[in-house]
């Protein structure tokens, strides 16, 4: 994937726009979510982030994946 690339077409399934070392993918079903991370997810890809827009009928949900160049390691924050 090309940096600052949005990859979409109005039949995708899902909507990809990449930013650096991030990977954004707007889901349009909550059913879709699981699926997305279970192929996103690779020593190279983690989830980063989640959000839910909007609480319409028109709900998206945001997934932000950080891609490195190492296998990542998860740490947990501590305040």
């Amino acid at each position: 994937m090309k940096d600052g690339v949005v990859y979409n077409k109005p039949d995708n399934k899902v909507m990809v726009k990449t930013n650096g070392n991030e990977i954004h993918i707007i889901c349009k079903k909550e059913s879709q979510l699981d699926q997305v991370v279970k192929r996103m997810q690779t020593p190279h890809c983690a989830l980063a982030g989640y959000e839910e827009w909007d609480d319409s009928s028109d709900k998206k949900w945001i997934l932000t994946f950080l891609v490195t160049d190492n296998e990542y390691n998860i740490e947990p924050e501590l305040n």
